[in-house]
């Protein structure tokens, strides 16, 4: 803690970000901001329908509200820094801000991974149990699974917060990215950090590659369940149950493995930065639209909705 305090009375660093302010980049500032702003309405409104529909008060729906509100911090922990930046001509951040981002960033990833790792094995309940599936998937169970997935995500990233902030920062401080991002922070420390780099893969393998395997065995059991259904019909809405959550795993997972699990000195800053804003943006966006727009009981509580608004106005 204390280099943490001396590291914090210098100078901050300077975030290269990913946009200039051509005419092209200006562009895709805005779509930026417009997939930001979808990703915000999407996740709130997600939230207030499966909060206000007593239809949705299930284990699959109370798992896609703690999804969402990950989504939603997630974006709001990188995106608004990056356009104050970017607006008003400046890419500093202070030394004790880029510590906060790290932990929020870090912390949300890892709470989304395991959390999708977990809803695998509901799936897989909901499936091949489905008669004992209110035993099996309880209030508690979904409580127990739901903390143990903000808890472990919640210690990564004060692990990795508190590692990387305690490392001795020289020379430059210019960060090839657009947010604070552990492994771009490494390459302007002045010392050997093989051993954070051994810790920092030891946290993605914990973090990404234990919730994958689980995905991975939930899933082979599903299919060999499915191929036993005689009827095609039960076949067919099986499978339709697992695909929003499969869609969104290859999302997530793919960019995630991308940038944490490769070899260091395969990194590239602009690749990084590019399955950052994916990852970062674009799928908090996405999740939403893949679960309400392929779910007929989400868009049956958001036309309930629309119509409670219509007969509210017209009063």
């Amino acid at each position: 803690m204390g280099i943490w305090l001396n590291q914090s009375s210098i100078d901050g660093f300077i975030l290269l970000g990913i946009f200039s302010h051509r005419q092209t980049d200006l562009v895709l500032f805005s779509m930026v901001m417009v997939v930001f702003i979808v990703a915000l309405c999407g996740n709130i409104l997600l939230i207030f329908l499966i909060y206000k529909d007593p239809r949705l008060h299930t284990p699959m729906y109370f798992f896609l509200r703690q999804l969402s509100l990950m989504d939603l911090m997630l974006v709001s922990d990188i995106v608004p820094k990056m356009a104050v930046n970017f607006l008003l001509g400046r890419k500093s951040i202070s030394f004790v801000g880029c510590g906060i981002q790290i932990g929020f960033f870090v912390s949300l990833v890892g709470s989304e991974g395991l959390l999708l790792g977990l809803m695998a094995y509901d799936r897989y309940i909901a499936i091949t149990h489905p008669l004992h599936y209110s035993i099996l998937m309880s209030q508690r169970v979904c409580l127990q699974i739901a903390g143990s997935s903000w808890t472990f995500g919640i210690i990564d990233g004060m692990i990795q917060m508190v590692a990387a902030m305690s490392l001795p920062y020289c020379g430059s401080r210019n960060v090839d990215h657009f947010f604070c991002e552990v492994p771009a922070l490494l390459k302007l420390t002045c010392t050997d950090t093989s051993i954070f780099d051994t810790l920092l893969f030891a946290c993605c393998v914990f973090m990404l590659l234990l919730p994958f395997s689980i995905i991975l065995a939930s899933y082979a059991c599903i299919l060999k369940a499915v191929l036993h259904m005689h009827s095609a019909q039960a076949r067919k809405k099986a499978l339709a149950t697992c695909s929003s959550h499969l869609t969104t795993v290859s999302l997530f997972y793919g960019a995630a493995m991308f940038i944490y699990l490769r070899p260091r000195h395969y990194r590239a800053p602009s690749h990084d930065k590019v399955v950052s804003i994916f990852y970062t943006v674009l799928t908090p966006m996405l999740n939403p639209l893949i679960y309400s727009l392929r779910n007929r009981e989400v868009m049956g509580a958001l036309r309930k909705g629309l119509g409670l608004c219509k007969i509210c106005s017209q009063h």
